[in-house]
Formats: C-alpha cells, sequence, structure tokens
C-alpha cells in the first residue's frame, strides 16, 4: 500500500471528469494490489491440484508401505525422477520418509527443488540438514545452496553458508569457490546505493563490492568460469571498462575464452562505445571456430554490441551469416533497427518471422514491432498487428497492451489507446504512465491528472516518468498549483531524473512564476546546464516579456563556451520582435548561417516571425522562399506576416497553395488569414474562406475565427451585419473578445446607440479585470457624441473599480540602440527634447488645420 504522504494532495476535479458520459472514464473496476504474503507459493498451488502420475504415485505408496529398505541409489533415481518429471511435492513426501538420510541424498532433493523453481524451499532443507548432526554438507551440497541463495538474493544466508564452508574446509574446491564467486556477483550487484558526492550530485557506490573481487584474487586456481563471473560482476554493476580489462587479463594468463566470456563482453564493449575493441573481439570470436562461431547467444550478443554502436551494417551481416536462428537472434536484429531510427527494414525483417513456420514470434517480437509501427506513425499496420496478437491470445500480456496504448497514441488515436488500457486486466506502472503521457500529449490534460489519482489510489507509486507528464500538464494548463504540488512531491520524495531542472523551469515559465524558474536556473542547475536548460530559461523570458533577460541568458551560455542548437535560436528570436530589434535579429541570422542552422525549418519559421514583426517582410520572404522544408506552421507564420503588412491578397495567395504543397491548413492559420482579410479589406475572400473551414477542411469554428469575421466585417462598415452574426450565435457568442471588435466598429463608423447596446454587453460580461481598454472605448464613444458629462460617468467608475489602460509602448532601432518609448514616459534620456518636439508637430498640425479627436479635447 502506498503511505498517505506519497500521495500527491487532492487537486480539483475538471466538471468534464465528473460527467458519467466522459469516454475517459474508467471502467467500475476493483483494482488492488495483492500482497506478496498472500501469493500462493508453488507447494500451495500443487496441494491444490496435485498432477501426480498413476506410476509415481504406485511408486511412493510401494517405498512408504514396504517393509524392506531400499538401497540410497536406488531412493537417489527415484528422487531423481519425481523432480525430472515435475513433482517436487511427491519427491519431497517421500524424502520425509527416509529415516536417516545420507549427503547424496540431501543434495539429490535440494538440487531437485532449485530445478522445479523452488530455492526457498531448497534453503529449508538446508536448514534441516544442517540441524541433522549425522550427516555432513560436501561440495555439491554447498554449491547447491549458494545457487539458491543466488537466485533469490538472499545475501544473509549466502553468508552463513560462507561461514559453514570456512569452517569445515579450509581450502574449498573450485566448483564451492565458483559458486561463492557467482553468489556474492549476483547478491551484490543488486544493492548498490546513490550517495552524495562532494559536489552534490548523485553518485554510484556499492557497498562491499570489493568483497567479489577480493574472493576472486583469493582463487588459488581460476577456471574460465570464475573469470566469466568477475567479468559478468562488472558488467552488472555497470563498470564496463573494468569487465573489458578482466577479459584482456584472462587472455593474458592464458585462460581460453568461452562462449559465455564472449557473451558477456560484448555488452562492456557496446556501453562505452568502443568501436575498435569490438571488431577486434569479434574477430578473436571468430579465430576460436565454428562452435564460437555458430553458438546462437554469442551471434545475439555480437548483433547487439553493433546495434548500440551504431553500426547496423555488421550487425546484418553477422545475421546473414548465421546459419541457425532463434527468436532471440531475429527479435535482437529486429530491436536494433528500431533502435537506430530504421523501423522500416525492422517491419520487412519481422515480416519474414511471420513466414517462417518454425520460428514463433514472443511478446519481444511484438513488442518491437509495434515500436517501430509507432515511430513510423502506420496505422494500418499497426492495427493488423493488434488482430494478430488478439487471435494468438496475446493481448492479455501487460508489454504487449503497454505498446499498443503507445502505438495508437502516436498514431492520434486517443479513443483506441483509452479503451485497449480500460480492458487490461492487469497494469503495471508503465501502463498508467504510458496512458498518462498519452493524454497530455494529445492535449487531454485533465483527464491524464486524474488517472494518475486512480494510479495511486490502486497503489502505484508515482515515479519520473509520472512526475514529466504531470509537470507538462501544470504547464499546458498554467496551472501554478498542479507544478508546485508536483515540484513539493519530488523533493519530499528525493526524486531526480535527467532533465528535471528543464521540466521544472519550463512548468514555472508557463505558469508566470520567472522567479521560481531563475532561482532553480541559477541555484539548483549551476554546475550542470545543459543545452535544454539554457534554452528552457530563454525560452521562459522571452515568453514572459522579459526580451533583455534573454538576451542576457544568450550571451551568458556562449561566455559559457556551451554552443546554441536549433532550439536556442528558435527561442531567443521571438525576443527581437517586442523591441523592435532587427539588429539583433539579423546578427542571430548569420550566426545561425555561420552554424548551419539558418536551414532548420524551426529557426526558419523564427526568423520569418522576427522579420515580419520587424517591418522586414522581404527578408521574411528571402528566409520562406529559401527553406529547404517548410511546414504548416511556417506556412501560417508567413501569412501572418502579409497580414501585418497589408498584403492581404498574398496572404490569400499562399494560404490556396498550401493544398497544393500538401500542406493542410490548421485552426490557427485560418485565424492568420482571416486577420489578413481583415485588415486589407477582402471581405468577400474571407467569407469565402471562412465557409470552407468546415466544408471543405473539417475545422470546427472557434471563437477566435468568428472574433476575425465581426472585426472583418466592422472595418467594411458592415457593422450590422456584424452585430447580426454574433447574435445568431447565441451563448457561442458570449465572448468578450468578439463583443469588444464589434464595439471598435461602432466607434469607428459612429454607431453610437449601437455602440451602448453593446457596451452594456460588455460590462454584463465583465468579470473584474481586462476590462479597461472595453471602458475606454465607451468613454470615446461618449466624447464623439460629446456627451461629456457620461464620458466622466465612465472615467469615474474606471477610477473606483481601479482599472487602468494598460500604457502604450513602441520601441525603434537607431545605430544599434533601442530606444523604448511609453504614454507619459519621464525616463528617457532625451525626454525634454522629445516632448519639445512634440509641441512644436502640434502646432504645426493645428496650422494645417488638423483637428484632434473629442477624447482628447476631453483630456486637454
Amino acid at each position: 500500500m502506498v503511505s498517505r504522504s506519497s500521495i500527491l494532495p487532492p487537486l480539483p476535479i475538471p466538471n468534464s471528469y465528473l460527467n458519467p458520459s466522459n469516454p475517459y472514464r474508467l471502467k467500475n473496476c476493483s483494482y488492488s494490489n495483492y500482497p506478496i504474503s498472500n501469493l500462493p507459493t508453488k507447494v500451495q498451488e500443487q496441494q491444490q491440484s496435485p498432477i501426480v502420475s498413476e506410476n509415481s504415485q504406485s511408486l511412493l505408496q510401494l517405498e512408504i508401505s514396504s517393509k524392506f529398505k531400499p538401497k540410497t541409489p536406488t531412493i537417489r533415481s527415484r528422487l531423481s525422477q519425481l523432480c525430472q518429471e515435475g513433482q517436487p511435492e511427491v519427491a519431497r513426501r517421500l524424502f520425509d520418509t527416509i529415516p536417516r538420510p545420507t549427503t547424496v541424498l540431501w543434495n539429490t532433493i535440494i538440487i531437485g527443488l532449485i530445478c522445479n523453481g523452488m530455492p526457498d524451499e531448497a534453503l529449508r532443507f538446508y536448514v534441516r540438514m544442517r540441524n541433522c548432526l549425522i550427516t555432513q554438507s560436501d561440495s555439491y551440497t554447498y554449491s547447491s545452496v549458494l545457487k539458491a541463495c543466488s537466485e533469490t538474493r538472499q545475501l544473509k544466508t549466502g553468508k552463513v553458508v560462507h561461514c559453514h564452508i570456512l569452517r569445515s574446509h579450509a581450502n574449498p574446491s573450485r566448483i564451492v569457490s565458483n559458486s561463492l564467486l557467482n553468489m556474492y556477483s549476483n547478491c551484490l550487484s543488486q544493492s548498490f546505493e546513490i550517495q552524495e558526492d562532494g559536489n552534490g550530485s548523485g553518485v554510484f557506490k556499492f557497498p562491499q563490492s570489493d568483497v567479489v573481487q577480493k574472493l576472486f584474487d583469493g582463487m588459488r586456481k581460476k577456471n574460465a568460469v570464475a573469470w566469466n563471473t568477475i567479468i559478468a560482476w562488472y558488467v552488472k554493476t555497470g563498470r564496463f571498462a573494468e569487465a573489458l580489462k578482466q577479459f584482456r587479463r584472462m587472455i593474458h594468463m592464458g585462460i581460453k575464452p568461452t562462449v559465455v566470456s564472449f557473451i558477456n563482453v560484448f555488452p562492456a564493449v557496446a556501453s562505452i562505445r568502443d568501436q575498435k575493441n569490438s571488431s577486434v573481439l569479434y574477430g578473436l570470436l571468430l579465430k576460436m571456430g565454428s562452435e564460437y562461431v555458430s553458438d546462437l547467444f554469442a551471434a545475439s550478443s555480437a548483433i547487439f554490441m553493433y546495434s548500440e554502436l551504431g553500426d547496423m551494417d555488421s550487425a546484418r551481416q553477422i545475421f546473414d551469416l548465421s546459419t541457425e536462428r532463434n527468436i532471440e537472434v531475429w527479435n535482437t536484429i529486429i530491436s536494433g533497427y528500431v533502435q537506430n531510427d530504421r523501423p522500416g527494414e525492422s517491419l520487412n525483417i519481422f515480416i519474414k518471422v511471420l513466414e517462417l513456420d518454425q520460428i514463433i514470434p514472443d511478446n519481444v517480437t511484438f513488442l518491437t514491432a509495434l515500436t517501430a509501427v509507432s515511430q513510423l506513425q502506420q496505422l494500418d499496420f499497426g492495427q493488423q498487428l493488434h488482430a494478430y496478437v488478439i487471435k494468438n491470445l496475446m493481448a492479455s500480456y501487460v508489454v504487449i497492451s503497454n505498446a499498443l496504448i503507445a502505438m495508437y497514441s502516436r498514431c492520434d488515436l486517443i479513443d483506441a489507446a483509452f479503451k485497449v488500457f480500460n480492458k487490461m486486466p492487469e497494469r503495471d506502472l508503465v501502463s498508467w504512465n504510458t496512458m498518462v503521457s498519452a493524454f497530455v500529449q494529445n492535449g487531454l490534460d485533465d483527464e491524464g491528472l486524474m488517472l494518475v489519482y486512480e494510479m495511486q489510489k490502486q497503489g502505484f507509486m508515482i515515479d519520473s516518468i509520472t512526475a514529466t507528464a504531470l509537470l507538462s500538464a501544470a504547464s499546458n494548463l498554467r496551472n501554478q498549483k498542479i507544478g508546485k504540488v508536483t515540484h513539493a512531491y519530488l523533493f519530499r520524495h528525493w526524486i531526480q531524473f535527467e532533465g528535471m531542472d528543464s521540466y521544472l523551469i519550463d512548468m514555472y515559465t508557463k505558469t508566470g512564476l520567472i522567479d521560481a524558474a531563475k532561482n532553480i536556473f541559477e541555484k539548483n542547475c549551476i554546475h550542470d546546464r545543459d543545452q535544454v536548460t539554457w534554452n528552457a530559461m530563454i525560452s521562459g523570458y522571452s515568453q514572459n516579456g522579459q526580451t533583455e533577460q534573454a538576451f542576457i541568458v544568450f550571451r551568458q551560455m556562449l561566455q559559457q563556451q556551451e554552443l546554441p542548437n536549433a532550439v536556442t535560436l528558435a527561442s531567443v528570436l521571438p525576443a527581437c520582435s517586442p523591441v523592435g530589434g532587427i539588429g539583433v535579429g539579423k546578427q542571430l541570422h548569420a550566426f545561425a548561417f555561420h552554424h548551419s542552422l539558418d536551414q532548420n525549418v524551426f529557426v526558419g519559421t523564427a526568423l520569418i516571425d522576427m522579420y515580419s514583426k520587424c517591418g522586414a517582410i522581404t527578408c521574411a520572404e528571402r528566409v520562406f522562399t529559401r527553406l529547404p522544408e517548410i511546414n504548416s506552421v511556417t506556412y501560417t507564420t508567413m501569412i501572418s506576416g502579409y497580414g501585418q503588412h497589408g498584403l492581404g491578397e498574398r496572404a490569400v495567395s499562399l494560404f490556396q497553395s498550401m493544398p497544393l504543397s500538401g500542406m493542410k491548413p490548421d485552426a490557427i492559420t485560418f485565424v492568420a488569414v482571416l486577420s489578413a482579410c481583415s485588415y486589407s479589406g477582402l471581405v468577400d475572400e474571407g467569407l469565402q474562406i471562412f465557409e470552407s473551414m468546415e466544408n471543405e477542411y473539417m475545422i470546427a469554428r472557434k471563437p477566435e475565427h468568428y472574433c476575425c469575421i465581426v472585426d472583418m466585417l466592422g472595418r467594411a462598415g458592415r457593422v450590422m451585419e456584424a452585430y447580426e452574426l454574433v447574435n445568431e450565435l447565441g451563448d457561442e457568442g458570449n465572448v468578450v473578445g468578439l463583443w469588444g471588435s464589434l464595439l471598435g466598429s461602432c466607434r469607428i463608423h459612429k454607431k453610437f446607440e449601437l455602440g451602448r447596446l453593446v457596451s452594456e454587453r460588455l460590462l454584463e460580461m465583465e468579470k473584474g479585470n481586462g476590462m479597461a481598454g472595453y471602458h475606454v472605448l465607451l468613454s470615446n464613444i461618449y466624447a464623439e457624441e460629446r456627451k461629456w458629462d457620461n464620458v466622466e460617468r465612465v472615467r469615474k467608475e474606471m477610477r473606483e473599480k481601479g482599472l487602468r489602460k494598460e500604457l502604450g509602448c513602441s520601441w525603434i532601432e537607431i545605430c544599434g540602440v533601442v530606444n523604448c518609448f511609453t504614454s507619459r514616459d519621464q525616463k528617457h534620456p532625451q525626454c525634454d527634447a522629445i516632448y519639445a518636439k512634440l509641441e512644436e508637430l502640434a502646432m504645426e498640425m493645428k496650422v494645417a488645420g488638423y483637428r484632434p479627436c473629442p477624447s482628447c479635447e476631453y483630456e486637454e
């Protein structure tokens, strides 16, 4: 069970999840962890449903009822027979009838129990044997018992047996020494800890790790088995260079390596990325003869080694030279292609496996194939695989279901993914994490959060994968509470994982807590910053409007000799736009060109956006036409740039060319092109595109699309038509932006009566903030009518409610220096000269016959 302190505190449950018709609610089934102590042992299972052959039963009854006492060899053969037939319980009952078992008989029953997967029962028999003072243990006894300790990872019991050996044998036999070595290596490899070093970073610490090496060094004669054990020990504990060193020592000592030696050392070479020694070792294997080369496990290990090193040509060559192949060899080559981002070749080999009658695909085969399908997003192939596993009764396996969930999620079929998840009779932590991540990645953050709580209720602990999904959901929802609670949980449970600081920085910046993100960046990861961390901080400052800070962090990154990548440039370029820093933008463009990053689609899109917003639409066009790869976001950015510059015809033309280039516009693309039509007065074209959204592209219209149409009609003077459209929407039209656009049109076209109606509707929807601009618009309408009392009333309401219109701000770059101007600013170093020039221009305007608008007269 999970302690209450291990569970995240309750968060507000979204109304959508409480709806019984929500398709993503778990079905009403009770899932709970089954305590290990309640699980039946194999002995209990066999007692509940004994499967005993007639011959063995008769043999047992004859032995128990017979008056004569058979000799030890006869009983030993009978015990061995029963154990080989998979009837250890019957063998145990027969053994219990023996009044004084010999050492040979004790060894037989202990070995038999181990071979039947009952090492704990074998250890209990060893205790009984020790309590029987007449019988002495021998080398076979100790070897067998140590094997049981190794399988059950019972280090304490193994140490007791080691003491027994030391008391009874001054010089243990080679078989006992090898068994001791194997026991310690298996038990100690599971007991590593993570401790803090002087810098506060986690390092692996292996308690008593020198025991295995000392035991090995103390052996007078070491055979290949001992060397294989010490090599395997270093591989298990992640010290791959030491494993390779021990292999070399083995060769130097004149010990001929066995097939197992190569099976152990190949993964070590792969892990340290030693391309040179990989060829040397495989060449040595070839020299050892056909017996080594033809071994299937050696072939599989060699294929794995080359796959890990990214040398799939060598891996495929070994695979093709294998005269015999079992399913492990096939799985290794299939997995290698998937791991090296060659899923198409992986599926080709998988199809060959299905065509072979003598090879039966297993869970690993289908798991790897489903991973390849996910990479390719080949839904049809994935559905065929799903049908195949159902037909072959493999869909109930947890690993297969997990892979199916991931596959459907990658193919954007979240409903199918949840259907697989909801039908699973059993789920592990990977199942929950896969489904939670699928929800978050597909924009269903609320459903993902609720699934986390269901997961905890059923006894599963949150791990790094769950935490990653929670932080992503908090970022997407801009929910500070979820983010803070998740961070506190990670801190309280000492959970750390690679990239955690980057996720936390991203979450805090997107939820508006930029100081918390800065604190993590400057204190937590000051010695461990990578590109992802730098990018997260730069992007966070840009998104929160702190452009100067974004540039400062970017400069620090360069000073720290950390080379920016495409994501860095795509994050820092948007910081140029708000301040009109086209000079800095051009420098970044030159940097991208120098480092061959300007052809990256994300950098190119950011450059187009920067140039468009800085007024250099020609430069934006040049970047767009030179990009080798263009996606829908790039098209949308260019269309938006045309709209901002009043080039509506070009925007519409580019939009219409998207289908010809194989690009499908999305909802954001329609916002961009409709805005362009609005700015350029292309009403008919805009209405036609608006109609095509649902009819041709099957994209649902959202309030932002209606806002564009209302603004477009209003700018064209068709204010009543815009008002009727908003009214026709009913409740769907109760959006502040819609009525706000309409109010602006009423003021421009002097529809004062309608403007008052619209303003009343806006004030009804007022939520206490963000309405200052609309109050100002209403005030300006009254000013246009010269109703000064009403103007004063509206302004008084604004003062009482604490509403202030956000000050206008503009930037201009002169000689590489960005100058910022805000309304009523008194801080500019040339403030007096600027205001003097404004007064001079105002006088010239009056002389030319221009008059200020009524609202300006009121201000005066």
